[in-house]
Formats: structure tokens, sequence, C-alpha cells
């Protein structure tokens, strides 16, 4: 369960639920608080910030996001808007809602496995990709990279369809 970030100042909040509404350009059923990328939101002496995490260091969709962010800022009235983006901590996929997952699922995508921490031991994943359409476990992957480098290309062996994987991380 990922904790929200949505501040509890009321000025921080009315921007963040702004900021929260911007759709994510490469899965655009997702927002950005969906994701988990809206990492912060502030207002101080007449200015806006918000922060970002990109899903990854190189993601291309970041710019876009604080474009849009920045845009939607400015319609709502706001005229000093700052979005900058940090690297740490690392973006993770335990950051996606519960409803962001079930979107990515309802829109053909499959979503990320939980990850659970078995104590000090490592990391384990669930290996069983089920197919977001009919939900067969019986898939196998086609392509590491699908159509950005956060998903995975599968292809499900009962229904015959490709879907991208939204890989863990």
């Amino acid at each position: 369960m990922v904790t929200r970030l949505r501040p509890t100042d009321s000025a921080a909040a009315r921007v963040w639920d702004i900021a929260a509404q911007v759709p994510d350009p490469e899965v655009p059923v997702l927002t950005i608080e969906d994701l988990g990328v809206l990492r912060d939101a502030t207002v101080t002496a007449g200015e806006v910030s918000v922060v970002l995490t990109p899903t990854y260091s190189g993601c291309p969709a970041i710019d876009q996001m604080r474009d849009d962010v920045t845009a939607r800022l400015h319609e709502a009235g706001y005229a000093r808007v700052r979005v900058t983006t940090t690297l740490s901590p690392a973006w993770t996929t335990d950051w996606m809602s519960e409803d962001g997952k079930r979107k990515l699922a309802a829109y053909g995508i499959a979503p990320p496995h939980v990850r659970s921490a078995l104590g000090d031991g490592p990391v384990r994943l669930q290996l069983s990709i089920k197919c977001p359409r009919c939900h067969s476990p019986n898939t196998r992957e086609v392509s590491r990279f699908g159509s950005t480098a956060c998903k995975a290309h599968y292809e499900c062996l009962a229904c015959l369809e490709p879907f991208d994987y939204f890989k863990p991380h």
C-alpha cells in the first residue's frame, strides 16, 4: 500500500489536485497521481512548486508531464509555476495506486504484480503474468521491451492476444 503524499495545507492541496488530473502521455488512461510520479506540491511566497519523479531516469514522457502540469496550473490562475523532477528516491511500481492498476488492466495492459519483501531476503516477483483480457496465466514474453521501456510485450497463449505488461521496479 502506498502512502499518498497529498499535502494537508489547503493551498498546496489545491495545487496537488489540479496537477493530479494530468494524464500520463504514454498511457493516457492513467493520471500522474495514479502512476505515482506526482510527489509533492507546495505554495511559497506566491510561487507554486510541483515535484515529479520519472518512472526511470531516461523517461521521455517526463518533459511532457512537466509541460502539462505547468499548463494546467497556469489555466487555473497560477502565474508563477515551477515543476521540477527528482530521481531520489527512485520511482517504483509500488507507488502506483490500486485504482491505477485497475485502469491499466481495463485498458489492456497487465499491471505490475505486487512485490513482497521476505524478511531480509530478496524481493520475489510473481512469475505468471495474467492476460488482461481473458485472465489466463498461460502467457509468454515476446520481448522484454513493449511500446515503452516501462513495459514488456507478451502474448496470451489462451486467447492469442498480444498485450503489454507494466514491469515492476
